[in-house]
């Protein structure tokens, strides 16, 4: 077993701190766990036999079976304390939510270190402390104190989130589950005094639910080990960073929110880019970026081609790919030949190729084989099928896909395919039902055009260290058995 992966998969989970007053963060945290925990669950209170039915101890050494994982709701003064007693009893793991350590200063800083004392003692494991712990939808281990009516909870995906901050990544799940956007993992280690970004990243590498790794880093203090792990890790999964602190006030803020030192953010760009790692600027480019290269293949390089059904979007498409170094290069005749043959006449069959407001479903199946098969050698491709034209049916994404499948398995040469799906709630109820195919959708062109860039140069970057072929491997297995 990993080192870590007992906190998201335990069996049996005690909570210390455990309150009976609603609205208290140890009554909400056990609440949490209570309605989704998978394994057995304790609380410890001296005062209570028993809260919201599960059963309650005066003190660890008290439970009457192993324990995995002990959560720690206490006042910080009371916390090495706890630990202590959780070392005694054998368990594997801590999580400890309360604050009041090095991010106060001096004297939570000697407390902070106390605490690692002890866990190192015991040979245990620490999450936090100054965290919101971890969410795991599949296992229902959640240590979150936020409760279901003001904080939304995903559903099972493959994308992992590992947060410094217990609130920005509690609001991130929060969003997530408003976009329906799937979670394998969360983690947040709030001032990461022993597990940290290296530890979590080595066991996300492994975990067969994660396809993407997403993390939002403050300041990191392992440079070299970080730097090494995750040029290590992007060989078989890529890795989404965004990074806060960029400039000199944001640092500060850092340094007072984790105790963290956030360092030179031209230090972190280079290291993102030399070990590639993906840099993302906002939550909302975050997952956008996550969605994309976890349900589509990296490119093999930087020559796109925009099949669109409006022409304004197609120079929209065009402008937001070549700012960010993509080319969207004209297409040969022999390609621009048969384009012709399948579009109507005043059709442009050029890149972009437009085939217009007048188009069917068949014109845009057939301009996708034709461009997945040309002898330009396309790497990418962004689609803008707008579904509420009339020619346009209810059909298109399926037969699109089918198509698209039908090419991929008789060529064996696969590229990623972004689409733009600009529009209202007509238009939604079809954008979303090709993500459910596979194919990721934005609403607009440069949203879309920021995706198949980092498409490019995590290809770029697997064709460097030799893995590229791994992952159309192994995104052909996935793409074959429909499980997108």
């Amino acid at each position: 077993m990993n080192q870590v992966e007992f906190f998201f998969t335990p069996k049996v989970v005690a909570v210390v701190g455990a309150s009976r007053k609603p609205g208290k963060v140890g009554y909400e945290l056990l609440k949490n766990l209570k309605e989704l925990f998978k394994g057995n669950l304790y609380a410890i209170n001296p005062e209570a036999r028993e809260i919201l039915g599960v059963p309650c101890y005066s003190t660890l050494l008290d439970i009457p079976e192993e324990v995995d994982v002990v959560v720690i709701s206490v006042p910080a003064e009371r916390v090495s304390e706890v630990a202590e007693e959780a070392g005694r009893k054998g368990v594997k793991g801590l999580i400890v939510i309360s604050g009041g350590f090095k991010e106060t200063g001096p004297e939570g800083a000697e407390r902070e270190k106390k605490l690692v004392e002890i866990v190192k003692k015991y040979g245990m494991r620490l999450i936090g402390p100054n965290c919101v712990g971890v969410y795991v939808p599949k296992t229902g281990m959640n240590t979150l104190f936020l409760s279901k009516e003001r904080q939304g909870y995903p559903a099972h995906g493959f994308i992992a989130f590992a947060s410094q901050s217990g609130a920005f990544g509690s609001a991130v799940l929060d969003w997530a589950a408003m976009k329906g956007i799937g979670i394998s993992k969360f983690v947040s280690y709030g001032n990461k005094a022993d597990v940290d970004e290296v530890d979590v990243l080595l066991y996300l590498r492994d975990d067969e639910d994660t396809r993407v790794i997403t993390l939002y880093v403050e300041g990191i203090e392992k440079g070299r080990e970080f730097f090494k792990v995750l040029r290590e890790v992007t060989k078989y999964k890529p890795v989404i960073v965004l990074k806060s602190g960029r400039t000199e006030a944001g640092a500060r803020a850092a340094s007072s929110h984790t105790g963290s030192l956030a360092g030179s953010d031209a230090i972190y760009d280079s290291i993102f880019k030399q070990s590639g790692a993906v840099r993302a600027y906002s939550m909302e480019e975050l997952f956008d970026l996550a969605i994309g290269l976890a349900t589509q293949p990296p490119a093999a390089g930087g020559r796109v081609a925009v099949l669109t059904v409006g022409g304004g979007s197609g120079v929209m498409a065009t402008d937001a790919l070549s700012e960010l170094g993509l080319s969207v290069p004209r297409l040969s005749e022999s390609t621009v030949g048969r384009l012709r043959k399948v579009l109507l006449p005043f059709a442009s069959p050029y890149n972009p190729v437009d085939v217009t407001g007048s188009a069917v479903d068949e014109h845009l199946v057939e301009a996708i084989e034709i461009l997945l098969t040309s002898d330009d050698k396309i790497d990418a491709v962004m689609w803008l099928p707008y579904y509420m034209v009339p020619g346009i049916t209810p059909e298109l994404n399926r037969k699109f896909l089918d198509r698209v499948r039908k090419v991929f398995r008789e060529t064996g040469r696969v590229v990623p395919i972004v689409g733009v799906a600009t529009g209202g709630s007509y238009t939604a109820t079809y954008a979303k039902e090709a993500e459910s195919m596979g194919i990721p959708m934005y609403i607009s062109p440069e949203r879309a055009a920021r995706v198949i860039k980092a498409l490019v140069d995590y290809g770029r970057w697997l064709v460097k260290v030799g893995f590229f072929k791994y992952h159309i491997e192994k995104f052909c297995r996935i793409f074959s058995s429909h499980s997108m």
